[in-house]
């Protein structure tokens, strides 16, 4: 029998499944199986070519095996420190349940109930069943407490924060008179004293060391001081979107409430007592939607008027305030109050009309009045006290009034309301009048009393309430207080929330009664309802709920009467408790009564007269009754036993019942039942009913509705009812869910003896559960959650299931039920089988065999198979649940485990269900965790180990359920694309269980179903993006795990691995290692197989990290990216805020875990994007620092320096960016924020790895490796750059406040980018969503909401952030440097780490960082300054102009730092003659640089500085006896006086043409000293193109070329290279000014002198590059061609051929520009301004001729001219003279300011218009200028045409424009005039050119030849030239000497009308056809002209054409 092997089982499992694991892998995988090689075949090869080639994931280590054997007692004690590792970490508890009421709702004890009943009590009352697990939330949740990270924080200062006291600048007058004259060198002397200041604090103990250790040692620990130890804590949190770990835990099943609202009432009649019923109805639903809430207010006097008809008063009954539940609240509820009083004679209308009247008399009369009516009402009540009549009722939109507090409404009068039917008060008339009441036009009777309401919403339940079974809610109240109702809810719609608590309630609403045909008195009837548990009179039960003020419970209730009325509707609620069991003789009793109003005089006692009875029983075939009835009547008495059938089916009777009109229905009713018990729902009830019949204790036949189940049928019938369920309601599914799967899981974990056979319902049951969650997922009113699982099903699996219980007759051998403790113990082992053989009998014959003979098929079951064949494709599925059994000699029985059973029926599942099953994996998945978790709970006490838990059949079924929802991932992914969310769910279930079994199994197990996963997830058919995405988001899962350090064996990192035994690194001492050594270490930076297989989650990670970074990032790449990178993000964020990693050594040992982190960012390091520029500018160019940045960048020195062939530049961006291209990368960058996640994760590994390790790694690296690692430091710095700048502004517009916040960073989406002087772009993260509560974290975006007090918390946060990342790199550099002495080449090293820290300097930094910095930049003088002095000269000089920078920092600790170290750097270079002498130069070109850029400069903090620089060469002792102190004092003194230059051009900082003169003259007086001319040459070049002057900046480094091709010339003699400045005259004359210094006033061999870095061969190249770009902008193409022509043969020389191309490409692009622009380019427009009167200074009549940008008009400048003037002198004394006459100085006055502005064109003379023929050559190297005056003899401008004369004068200027500056003094004036005539020539040349050019344009333009033809032969202007030619050409002039003007304006006049007749011609093949007779009009006028004209040309002076007499003829 035992031999029915696994085996055997498994292979008729997988007969039903036919697909093996094998099988479905392999045909998902097609060939890539589990070892497939990734070779990606023809079209898909070219989606990712970067993908490594295979995709194997490595076999994993055995790790049970591991923590058994090779744990080492270091590796345990670190691992203890992560919880008690290797034992459990899930445990199963019971929690109590929350009880709203202070008990349970339960029936009373004492009755016997059913098991149905029972069961359902056990699952409201049982605590909940929660798997926990141990160390959950380690490191996970700490972000929630972190938010009062910003107390604990130090505030960095940063010099952008700083706000020193700025005084308002004010615009000075312009004046030269500070200036010399050009030729003078005093410009750059100063009388201003340094020694006058007092100097800043020195830095103690400069030089206080004894060696190099000592210093760095001393650095390393003030550095360490003050950190902040944990990097994370100032980042931001890591995006919610793609945190898929947080599993959120479902709610606790609670009892539905809705919206709940609190209503009081109060009234205020005093005449009888009143009674009120409060209602909610939704006018919408047309329902009722809340039970009755009855109060009443009456007086204690009212009270007494009724105490003969009430026992006794329950505090409950007194309450005035309800709660009252609303689910769906919508505009249409209504509050409806009914106002009932004691019965009395007289219809409704005359019981009102005493109100009414006593509205409308006077208060005097009223009170006789009232009191009389009072006296009436005494006597009423004292009769017919207990009898109630309707009076009136009111109603309230609850909506409407919710927000205001107390509210009056005047009641309506009933009668009024219905149009006089005081009868219709049902629902229905009811909710007609509520519409009618909408309507504006309805009139209502109403009287005068009004009810005061209080309504409020409720949130938490006040003290004293009771609930709707009246048992107390919590909180209860200390003293008795006035209690409060909660008001049961009937939803409008339904609800989906399954039952939770016991309630059991009837409602019965008698609605309408008929007594019209009926001859009798009765009419006023009332009827007396009781709930009766027999047939006498005694047994009717206590159970209905009273009303106002009287007992708690009643057994009989009257509804009010409605006075003579024959049918009277009722409106009456009678609520009832249902006793818990029921029996066939409950039922309601109704009887009948005529009450008489008036007593008669014969009658005694009774009012009430008997008309007859009617009943319904309570079970109609045990179900509980509800619905609508309309009952007959019975007259006299009640037949015996009427009780158990209903009044219509009575059994005739002897003697017969007496019917009131023959038994006919007259009795109209309805009842509902809200009960968690009795379902209501024919396929639950029938379910539960066979259910309860299997578990024994019924007797057979089993009755359900009309038929019987004998018990052979019985299984038959079960398996129905099974398929059925999913038919049922889906309210009645869900109100019932938690019983219907709790019974259906012990249907598959039980086998059932049914008759003596073994029923196997294991698998029908199972597909029900799967259908069931089917629907419950598919219903669109179900919520869930963002995992895809439907909410309902995720709180009965979290807080519901639990194993279901044994077998009655298996628990144990007393038949006695264990308790929930024991259980546990039972659970699972072996009982001794009481059970007899039979069973185990029918247990082997197991009908899962096929060879083995089973039970013979039936014929019910063959109807089971019909009804199951639609579901499923296979006959023999119907048994076969598999059980295995162990037989011994004391046949012992095991039970089958669930979690087995229900591996197995997932496994073999087949068709819809099995779709199904794996489509919501999720639920088996958690099951089958809890379940195990449970067992593994009871294995515990057995101390059984891990791997033993579970049997190897169980393993196989949970490999084989694995690889199937893989595949089916994968299925999903190949052919459904629309669904990837939905494989997006499967996977992340998949981890998640994969997640809890590594707490419950084997982990090395689980980590081989890891591996299967990853190499399944890599089919060819899905694009890798998705393949890595879906395997990311399934290991990120995994990763979260609370023991995944462990798991990743973190402690036996890699120098102490058992894969790879090694010694570790003793000290750095130990020198240089073995080569195997160092190739160890630098291996730890690898992904290497051992690594990847020891730290097993970890190598996943990394591996899938690192297949994301090499992919494209175009589309979905990117998101890939930014997904992998968070994954780690999060991860490393978890460990630094994990408190179980807060010792160095475990950091160290987690950061070990990440070395290959490092190796994979290094190598990506070209992907990275550090801009962080914002989005919407979307440019990356930098600016100046008050730039508008649509323009192009200027001379940037970073890409003046990539060009120069500096390969790494220190500046920035740009120089990367080029190096990107070099390495001819063509990947896209990733996104800023996503670059900015990944390094954040290398800085945190950086901060806490091994110090010694670090240096050992950079020893042994390779130098590319260790430039690239130099390369992503500078990243580092600029990523991290420190960007919030804070307000201390106030009163500022918002813009003005905007920016100041952002440094512009808001709406115009400018840039910071502080390149060498410039802005750098500034970090905005448009996409991350930080978490909104925690409000250090809140995106910059949402400023508009930020407190002040926000903002400076998030300052306070990222100074810290920005501090901190830099420290961690500044860290680093001191690791390298000082590993410096043990590497090869340690040159190189020094040089690339002072160019981090460079960079560093180039970005905003707070104080702590600087003096960090600055002390590490001194120790790097001190140890390698010889090495720093001549290698590197060119990061020398930055540095300098770095620290100068620093030296006019307001803030007075940097300022003290860089003093400090700028003395050094002249201390120790002082050694060595040519070193200092090259210091001195470069500290002095850096200020020069620093004055002319920066425009905010402070010169006062600057001068303390160098103050403070002289001290400490005063006090410098040791130097005392050598020449530094005078040499320092006389560079001083030379600083000092280039800061006087500063002060001057401050004052015109307004003026630009003044600026620049001054700059043009500073630079001037450095013309024997290249460097500083070149330095201010450039910084002319800045300023100009900051104002766009494109072709002046351009200019300016033409000229600094110049200067650099002199001294190049100089120093060495080569074809290629330039020949000094003449070479240069194409581009411009003017450039000849360079070659003014000859040799003897310069050597360029002296010390110091043009050693810049620009005066080279590169240099040079890059500053004619600039120019070239420049000019370009300015639309100069054909000085691109000439510049190029002098880069081109160096470029050839130096065989650069990459530039060569480029270049080539750049000519191409500027010559197809000229032919494309050629003729439409604007040049400059020029320009006469002449300044006249005493108040210029040395301005005085000065004339210039400024360059103004094309197309710029007269009054444009004139006005700008103007505003600024008159600011400096004043409106009234400013005066523009608007002619261009001259100007005499007498008739100015002289206290006025005067300027004359004049237009001004380019002249040429003819000689020279032979060569310039383009456009271009006639806007380009311009001297001469010229411009006209009309005028008359008599002084008046203008006059006839005889007598118009005209002046012309010629300006010629000192230097040809273009030039470096954009005004040039004028040095020569001519001027001429013309005589009338002459005036006329030039005229009709000019008519005539344009004429001719107009005609013989390529594309003539006919608007533009028919305007000049207008002018020309126009009817209109024959005045025009016809009138020139009868003035000048009508007879011959008497004065000879006007012959030949006369001749030469004859032949104009010829040309011109031949001209004339071309034109017309021309326009005729113009025209259109509608201008036909436009064109002969034309014509005719021309006709004319010439006929006009003939006389007047033909007639010539005859003078002028006498023979010409040849003198040979003479002389013969």
């Amino acid at each position: 029998m035992a031999s029915l092997g696994s085996a055997d089982r498994r292979a008729f499992a997988l007969k039903i499944n036919r697909h093996s694991s094998a099988e479905i892998r392999k045909h998902f995988g097609g060939n890539h199986g589990l070892h497939h090689s990734r070779t990606n075949s023809n079209a898909s090869a070219t989606v990712w070519l970067t993908v490594p080639q295979t995709y194997d994931a490595v076999e994993p280590l055995d790790l049970e095996e591991f923590f058994m054997s090779q744990l080492k007692s270091g590796d345990s004690a670190l691992m203890q420190e992560f919880g008690d590792f290797p034992d459990d970490d899930l445990k199963v508890e019971q929690v109590e349940k929350e009880c709203r009421t202070i008990r349970h709702s339960v029936p009373e004890d004492g009755v016997e109930l059913d098991p149905h009943v029972r069961d359902c009590i056990k699952s409201y009352t049982q605590p909940w069943l929660v798997v926990s697990r141990r160390c959950q939330g380690d490191g996970w949740s700490v972000y929630s407490e972190r938010t009062g990270l910003h107390k604990l924080l130090r505030k960095q200062t940063f010099e952008s924060d700083f706000q020193p006291e700025n005084q308002e600048k004010t615009v000075k007058s312009p004046t030269l008179a500070t200036l010399t004259d050009d030729s003078g060198h005093t410009l750059t002397s100063s009388d201003f004293n340094l020694r006058c200041l007092t100097p800043d604090k020195r830095v103690e103990g400069l030089l206080a060391f004894s060696s190099h250790e000592e210093l760095d040692r001393l650095n390393q620990e003030t550095r360490q001081g003050n950190r902040h130890p944990e990097l994370f804590a100032l980042y931001p949190p890591p995006d919610e979107e793609d945190t898929v770990e947080i599993r959120p835990v479902p709610d606790c099943p609670r009892e539905h409430i809705g919206e709940r609202v609190m209503i009081r009432c109060q009234f205020e009649i005093e005449i009888e007592p009143i009674f009120a019923t409060m209602a909610l109805y939704d006018l919408k639903e047309k329902k009722k939607i809340s039970e009755n809430f009855y109060c009443d207010l009456n007086s204690e006097q009212f009270k007494n008027f009724l105490k003969n008809h009430t026992d006794h008063i329950d505090p409950s009954s007194t309450a005035k305030s309800a709660i009252f539940s609303i689910t769906y609240p919508s505009t249409d509820i209504y509050l409806v109050i009914k106002i009932e009083k004691v019965l009395q004679q007289g219809e409704i209308s005359d019981c009102v009309d005493p109100y009414v009247t006593l509205r409308e008399c006077d208060s005097g009369k009223n009170k006789d009045k009232i009191e009389k009516l009072r006296n009436q009402a005494d006597s009423f009540c004292q009769r017919l006290g207990r009898y109630r009549m309707p009076f009136a009722w009111a109603t309230v939109n609850i909506m409407e009034v919710i927000s205001s507090a107390t509210l009056e409404r005047d009641i309506t009068d009933s009668e009024n309301t219905k149009g006089g039917e005081g009868d219709r008060l049902s629902d229905e008339d009811l909710l007609k009048s509520l519409t009618e009441m909408k309507k504006p036009q309805k009139r209502i009777k109403t009287i005068p009393g009004t009810i005061k309401l209080d309504m409020s919403p409720v949130n938490d339940t006040p003290t004293s309430c009771l609930s709707t079974e009246l048992i107390p809610l919590k909180p209860v109240a200390e003293k008795s207080t006035r209690l409060i109702k909660e008001v049961l809810e009937f939803p409008s719609s339904e609800v989906y929330v399954p039952h939770n608590i016991y309630r059991n309630l009837l409602y019965v609403y008698p609605q309408r009664l008929n007594f019209v045909n009926r001859l009798t008195s009765a009419r006023n009837i009332t009827i007396k309802i009781q709930f009766m548990s027999g047939e006498d009179p005694g047994s009717a039960m206590c159970v209905i709920f009273g009303k106002s003020s009287g007992p708690e419970f009643l057994s009989e209730v009257y509804t009010p009467v409605t006075y003579h009325n024959k049918s009277p509707d009722f409106y009456e609620e009678v609520k009832i408790a249902l006793p818990a069991r029921l029996t066939e003789r409950h039922h309601l009793l109704f009887t009948f009564f005529h009450i008489s109003c008036q007593q008669k005089q014969n009658q005694s006692g009774s009012c009430e007269t008997l008309i007859g009875y009617s009943w319904l029983p309570i079970l109609n075939i045990d179900r509980l009754q509800t619905g609508q009835y309309c009952l007959p009547i019975i007259l006299e008495r009640l037949p015996v036993n009427y009780s158990l059938h209903t009044p219509e089916k009575l059994p005739l009777q002897v003697p017969p019942v007496k019917w009131m009109e023959g038994h006919k229905g007259l009795f109209n009713l309805e009842i509902q039942a809200v009960s968690s018990v009795h379902t209501q729902d024919n396929h639950l009830e029938r379910f539960f009913t066979l259910c309860h019949a299997l578990e024994g204790g019924v007797t057979f036949p089993v009755r359900i509705r009309e038929e019987k189940i004998p018990e052979n049928k019985l299984e038959h019938e079960l398996k129905l009812s099974i398929i059925a369920l999913s038919s049922s309601s889906l309210e009645a599914l869900v109100l019932s869910l938690h019983r219907v799967l709790d019974k259906l899981f012990t249907l598959i974990m039980q086998p059932m003896v049914i008759a003596g056979q073994t029923a196997n319902l294991a698998q029908i049951a199972f597909e029900s559960v799967v259908s069931i969650i089917n629907s419950l997922h598919n219903s669109q009113e179900l919520i869930r959650d963002q995992l895809g699982r439907n909410s309902l099903l995720a709180t009965y699996l979290y807080w519901v299931f639990r194993l279901p219980d044994p077998p009655r007759d298996m628990q144990n051998p007393g038949g006695a039920v264990p308790s929930a403790e024991s259980r546990y113990s039972t659970m699972g082992r072996a009982t001794a089988a009481t059970v007899g053989s039979m069973l185990l009998q029918s247990r082997i014959r197991s009908s899962s065999n096929p060879d083995i003979p089973g039970p013979h098929n039936s014929a019910e079951d063959d109807e089971v198979k019909n009804i199951l064949s639609a579901k499923l494709h296979s006959n023999d599925l119907i048994n076969c649940g598999n059980y295995s059994f162990y037989c011994t000699a004391f046949v012992f029985f095991l039970l089958q485990q669930f979690h087995e059973e229900l591996a197995l029926q997932m496994v073999v599942s087949t068709g819809v269900c099995r779709e199904n099953a794996y489509k919501y994996a999720w639920f088996f998945f958690e099951l089958l965790v809890k379940s195990m978790a449970q067992h593994v709970s009871q294995l515990d006490k057995y101390n059984i180990p891990r791997r033993s838990r579970f049997s190897d059949r169980f393993k196989d079924d949970i490999t084989t359920i694995v690889s199937v929802v893989t595949a089916e991932i994968g299925t999903i992914l190949v052919k459904q694309q629309k669904e990837v969310e939905q494989a997006e769910k499967v996977n992340i279930s998949l981890a998640f269980f994969l997640y809890d079994l590594m707490s419950l199994m084997d982990r090395g197990f689980v980590f081989h179903l890891v591996k299967n996963y990853c190499n399944q997830m890599s089919a060819k058919s899905v694009s890798m993006p998705t393949l890595i995405s879906m395997r990311l988001e399934f290991l990120r899962i995994l990763c979260s795990h609370e023991h995944y350090l462990n798991l990743s064996l973190f402690f036996s990192s890699p120098a102490s691995a058992p894969a790879s035994p090694c010694p570790s690194i003793s000290s750095q001492s130990s020198g240089s290692c073995s080569f195997q050594e160092q190739q160890r270490i630098l291996a730890l930076f690898e992904l290497s197989p051992e690594f990847k297989q020891q730290h097993y989650l970890t190598g996943l990670l990394l591996t899938e990290l690192s297949a994301a970074l090499d992919m494209e990032s175009e589309g979905y790449g990117s998101t890939v990216q930014r997904r992998s990178i968070n994954a780690i993000y999060s991860l490393l964020c978890a460990h630094d805020l994990d408190h179980r990693c807060i010792k160095p050594e475990v950091r160290a040992k987690v950061a070990a875990l990440y070395l290959p982190l490092v190796g994979i960012i290094i190598e990506s390091t070209n992907y990275l994007d550090f801009t962080v520029s914002d989005s919407r500018s979307g440019k990356n160019k930098s600016g100046g620092p008050d730039d508008d940045l649509e323009n192009v960048p200027p001379i940037n020195q970073s890409v003046a320096m990539a060009i120069a062939g500096n390969p790494f530049n220190t500046l920035g961006r740009n120089a990367l960016l080029s190096m990107a291209s070099m390495q001819g990368k063509s990947i896209a960058t990733l996104a800023a924020d996503t670059s900015r996640h990944l390094l954040v994760c290398f800085l945190w590994v950086m901060k806490n790895a091994d110090g010694n390790l670090i240096q050992r790694w950079t020893i042994d690296m390779p130098p590319s490796q260790l430039n690239k690692l130099l390369e992503l430091l500078t990243i580092c710095i600029s990523c991290f750059e420190y960007r919030v700048c804070l307000l201390h502004v106030t009163n500022q517009s918002s813009d003005k406040l905007e920016e100041a916040l952002l440094r512009g960073m808001g709406a115009r989406g400018e840039m910071m980018k502080r390149v060498g002087g410039t802005d750098r772009t500034m970090g905005q993260r448009e996409v991350l969503r930080w978490r909104k509560d925690l409000t250090q974290w809140r995106q910059t975006n949402d400023r508009q909401d930020k407190t002040k007090a926000e903002l400076d918390q998030e300052a306070l946060i990222s100074g810290n952030l920005a501090t901190e990342s830099n420290l961690i790199v500044l860290d680093l550099l001191e690791t390298i440097v000082q590993a410096v002495p043990l590497a090869d080449c340690k040159d190189s090293v020094v040089g690339g780490v002072l160019k981090v820290l460079l960079h560093s300097l180039t970005c905003s930094q707070s104080t702590t960082f600087l003096s960090h910095t600055f002390s590490t930049l001194r120790a790097l003088v001190v140890k390698f300054g010889d090495l720093l002095f001549e290698e590197e000269a060119e990061q020398c000089a930055d540095l300098c102009q770095k620290v100068l920078q620093y030296c006019s920092s307001p803030v007075d600790e940097n300022r003290s730092q860089a003093c400090a170290t700028l003395y050094l750097i002249m201390r120790y270079s002082y050694s060595n003659a040519s070193n200092f002498s090259r210091v001195k130069m470069q500290v002095t070109m850096s200020l020069a640089s620093l004055v002319g850029k920066s425009s905010d400069f402070q010169e006062e903090y600057l001068r303390r500085s160098l103050r403070t620089i002289l001290a400490y060469a005063e006090e410098d002792t040791e130097m005392q006896n050598t020449q530094l102190p005078s040499q320092v004092d006389e560079l001083l003194r030379n600083l000092n006086s280039i800061l006087s230059d500063t002060v001057k051009m401050r004052e015109f900082q307004e003026d630009p043409e003044m600026l620049m003169d001054l700059m043009y003259r500073i630079a001037k007086g450095y013309q024997t000293s290249p460097d500083l001319r070149l330095t201010w040459l450039q910084n002319m070049a800045e300023k100009h193109n900051n104002r766009k002057c494109y072709t002046e900046s351009a200019m300016c480094l033409v000229h600094a070329a110049a200067l650099v091709a002199e001294y190049l010339s100089m120093l060495e003699d080569h074809k290629y290279l330039p020949v000094g400045s003449v070479t240069f005259q194409n581009i411009s004359p003017n450039v000849l000014e360079e070659s003014a210094v000859s040799d003897d006033i310069l050597s360029p061999d002296e010390d110091g002198v043009c050693s810049g870095r620009y005066f080279t061969e590169s240099g040079l190249v890059g500053l004619l590059e600039q120019a070239a770009e420049l000019f370009s902008n300015g639309g100069l193409y054909e000085a691109v061609n000439e510049v190029y022509k002098i880069i081109i043969p160096i470029l050839e020389a130096h065989r650069d051929f990459r530039k060569l191309a480029s270049t080539h490409d750049k000519l191409q692009r500027a010559f197809d520009n000229i032919i494309q622009k050629g003729h439409k380019r604007m040049f400059g427009t020029y320009f006469r301004v002449g300044f006249y009167g005493a108040k210029f200074g040395d301005l005085d009549e000065r004339e210039f001729i400024y360059k103004e940008p094309g197309i710029t008009h007269l009054p444009e400048i004139s006005h700008r001219l103007e505003n600024f003037y008159s600011q400096c002198f004043g409106d009234d004394t400013l005066v523009m003279i608007k002619d261009s006459t001259p100007v005499d100085r007498k008739q100015l006055n002289p206290n006025k300011a005067y300027i004359q502005i004049t237009y001004v064109e380019p002249f040429f003379d003819d000689y020279e218009m032979k060569d310039r023929l383009t456009n271009f050559e006639k806007n380009f190297n311009l001297r001469r200028f010229m411009y006209t005056t009309p005028f008359t003899k008599s002084g008046r401008p203008r006059g006839e045409l005889n007598e118009q004369y005209k002046r012309k004068t010629i300006l010629t200027t000192m230097h040809a424009f273009p030039y470096v500056k954009t005004r040039i003094n004028v040095i020569q004036k001519e001027e001429f005039d013309l005589t009338p005539i002459e005036v006329a020539i030039e005229d009709m040349q000019k008519k005539t050119r344009e004429l001719a050019v107009a005609t013989h344009r390529e594309q003539p333009d006919a608007k533009m030849l028919q305007m000049l033809l207008q002018g020309s032969v126009g009817a209109t202007v024959n005045q025009g030239p016809l009138e020139v030619a009868q003035v000048f050409l009508n007879e011959i002039p008497a004065d000879p000497k006007l012959f030949r003007h006369h001749n030469k304006l004859r032949l104009c006049f010829k040309e011109f009308i031949m001209r004339c007749g071309e034109a017309v011609e021309k326009n005729k093949h113009l025209i259109a056809s509608d201008q036909k007779e436009y064109q002969q009009e034309l014509k005719k006028n021309y006709n004319r002209l010439r006929e006009n004209l003939r006389p007047m040309l033909e007639r010539k002076i005859p003078e002028l054409y006498k023979p010409i007499i040849r003198p040979r003829l003479e002389n013969r």
